[in-house]
């Protein structure tokens, strides 16, 4: 339960007085919606305002303060022109007052004619006149609203002004609550770190005090790493069981290849924590294709073989039947019953389902979020695994585990290499494995960047490719073409693509088609039907076609490193030597380059995986925002790379030195984990 002095904060915007519906829509936009949002809405910039007395003492460009007489206003030929106000200071000099957009009332009544007013605003000149477009403050020259001569710059939207959210930064800031020091003394000195409240008011006060921007950053990355310190103790407190196979069903396998090393030393280790009455808690870091199902699997048959469940989660439908299709294919011939559970399972086959699973008959269960549903009860459920677990939030990877009488072991695994800076961040309280090893055999992938304006050339190699018998991938970053966008869209390629190579060719995915009208595009795609699948990034993750060994991206700079290299990763699946071509824009970036430079350069997804931290930011390199976990709203990336192993240390100390919550810190800490919001995790873990 949220502690009492924390409340003020957490009330809505709309309790506030002032705050009516119509304010409340534009804020909300913004994501501000309680006192603390407002709180954590920091400034990105500082208007410095000069005083000046005369006109001719101020420079073009310069904000400025200064009192000006209006004298006439001057309307444009139409009611859409801009529409002006002739005014002058206290020594006769002329400036022109401009507004746009049918605001001839509002200047009318902001300047009467012949009353002087204090007016701040950018000074530049049109021509020969001088002028200021839409003071950004008028008033009478006695009023008591005084015009600052610094104000800080908050991000906004329509409908809402920096004055307006300024005064509720004002009464945000009236609401902290004097709370007690949860950083460790001796750190906060050596930092020169101001106290809590004093941070925020510095830190509205300007976005480059850099000590006050610092401990607040420090404040919500520490809450994150002290949460996953507690997820972990209260794991190891939690009492499960060890599963320990015989090798029958392992032993039984018959594969075309043998395990790397770097699979069967993640496979000892995995082995290792399911021998343990602790239960696991493991991520699998492995490049695209360097057999992380086949070491998934080997665990999931440990779990058969002791007589218990698994269940392997995958994120989409897609993903979830290419795993099962997968997984029966290794397992053919073994005494071994598989089945698939998603949210389009209905009637008499998803009964079947969930009776097998609650009888035991039914041995792995493969399926997407639908497997969490309170209707599904295993017999004896002992291992959970998750793919491509950045989908999930820490609660979403949880709440499986609390569908076993026992805590069952929890193995996730992930295609897109995480730097160690985010496996802090956001998987502290895991142990890693990483197969750093790829199959032998398979060829790295010839990636080639290509201006845009070679796409008729692009079209007539794909042509040639495809008459080779070979299957290509055509990636586009949206479904359909906008007015706001020319950015390629993909209904718009497919249709192309289908003039010039025939109908029956092309296939289009993306992200707004049913489930089973995806599925069928998938299936014929992967039956050969299909020369050239044309998709959105719905082909991310998990697609598996050997048989395809060409993936184009259009407008590749639009795309992260971290999706450039998942949809690499699509190809060069077959013995074909494949091809990736990037086709980049004609006016790129700086980043963009850099970004496209490394793709050329490099197949090795954890230096990829680092620079892409280091260009985007670590909530972008993973989709963390979507995915649940934990989202840094104070901190930014580079702050994330520099204080974050501060935080993991200062966390570990908190929890084994200063005695945890039940220690002398633990009260200010608990203020600093409802503060951050960062409490949700704990109570779920504890009660498991």
């Amino acid at each position: 339960m949220r502690p009492e002095i924390l409340n003020p904060l957490f009330a809505a915007l709309t309790d506030l007085k002032g705050v009516g519906p119509q304010l409340a829509k534009p804020l909300a936009r913004l994501g501000l919606e309680r006192v603390v949002d407002v709180l954590f809405h920091l400034p990105t910039g500082l208007v410095q305002r000069h005083p000046v007395d005369r006109l001719d003492d101020a420079q073009p460009g310069q904000q400025i303060i200064i009192t000006l007489t209006a004298r006439d206003y001057r309307s444009g030929r139409s009611p859409r022109a801009p529409f002006g106000v002739d005014a002058f200071d206290a020594a006769g000099d002329h400036v022109r007052l401009v507004y746009f957009g049918r605001t001839s009332g509002l200047a009318k009544k902001l300047f009467p004619l012949g009353e002087p007013r204090q007016v701040s605003g950018r000074l530049d000149t049109y021509g020969e006149m001088r002028q200021i477009v839409h003071p950004d403050h008028v008033s009478e020259p006695d009023s008591d609203e005084a015009i600052a001569t610094s104000e800080a710059v908050y991000p906004l939207t329509e409908g809402l002004t920096n004055a307006r959210l300024t005064q509720l930064v004002e009464i945000a800031l009236e609401r902290r609550p004097e709370l007690a020091e949860w950083i460790d003394g001796p750190l906060r000195s050596s930092r020169n770190w101001p106290v809590w409240r004093e941070a925020l008011t510095r830190a509205h006060a300007s976005p480059h005090d850099a000590a006050a921007h610092d401990r607040l950053a420090y404040d919500e990355i520490f809450a994150s790493q002290v949460a996953l310190m507690l997820i972990r103790e209260g794991l190891r407190k939690r009492k499960g069981r060890a599963v320990v196979g015989d090798g029958r069903l392992i032993g039984a396998l018959r594969l075309p290849f043998g395990l790397t090393g770097a699979q069967e030393r993640v496979g000892r280790e995995i082995a290792a924590d399911m021998g343990r009455e602790t239960p696991m808690l493991r991520m699998l870091q492995g490049d695209v294709g360097s057999g992380k199902t086949l070491v998934a699997l080997r665990a999931m048959l440990a779990a058969v073989e002791a007589g218990t469940q698994a269940a392997l989660l995958a994120p989409t439908e897609i993903l979830a039947r290419q795993h099962f299709a997968t997984l029966q294919a290794m397992l053919a011939g073994l005494p071994v019953n598989i089945a698939i559970l998603t949210g389009r399972d209905k009637g008499r086959v998803r009964e079947s389902t969930l009776m097998g699973l609650a009888d035991g008959s039914i041995d792995i269960l493969v399926g997407t979020h639908a497997i969490f549903q309170d209707a599904v009860t295993y017999r004896d459920l002992a291992l959970v695994v998750v793919d491509e677990q950045h989908r999930f939030g820490v609660a979403q990877r949880l709440m499986l585990t609390q569908k076993a009488a026992r805590p069952p072991h929890l193995l996730v695994m992930t295609a897109t290499p995480i730097p160690r800076t985010l496996q802090l961040a956001n998987h502290g309280e895991m142990d890693v494995s990483r197969i750093d090893e790829m199959p032998p055999g398979r060829t790295p992938v010839d990636t080639r960047v290509v201006s845009v304006e070679r796409l008729d050339e692009v079209v007539g190699g794909l042509e040639r490719h495809l008459a080779t018998g070979a299957q290509a991938y055509w990636v586009c970053p949206l479904v359909a073409e906008s007015e706001m966008s020319e950015l390629a869209a993909a209904e718009e390629r497919a249709a192309l693509l289908r003039e010039r190579l025939g109908a029956d060719r092309v296939g289009l995915v993306h992200g707004r088609m049913k489930g089973p009208d995806k599925d069928d595009v998938m299936a014929r795609f992967q039956a050969g039907e299909i020369g050239v699948l044309v998709a959105t990034t719905v082909l991310e993750v998990g697609v598996d076609v050997p048989a395809a060994s060409l993936m184009i991206v259009e407008h590749a700079d639009r795309f992260g490193l971290a999706q450039l290299h998942q949809l690499r990763g699509r190809v060069g699946r077959g013995a074909a030597k494949s091809v990736c071509l990037l086709l980049r824009s004609q006016n790129l970036s700086e980043t963009a380059r850099e970004r496209l430079a490394l793709m050329r350069e490099t197949n090795d997804g954890f230096v990829i995986a680092e620079k892409d931290l280091e260009l985007r930011g670590g909530g972008e390199l993973l989709g963390l925002k979507q995915s649940g976990d934990a989202d840094y709203r104070l901190a930014s990336a580079e702050q994330l790379v520099r204080l974050l192993p501060v935080a993991h240390d200062d966390a570990r100390l908190f929890v084994e030195r200063d005695g945890g919550m039940d220690g002398a810190r633990g009260e200010a800490v608990r203020h600093c984990l409802y503060l951050f919001e960062r409490d949700a995790a704990v109570p779920l873990l504890r009660s498991g």
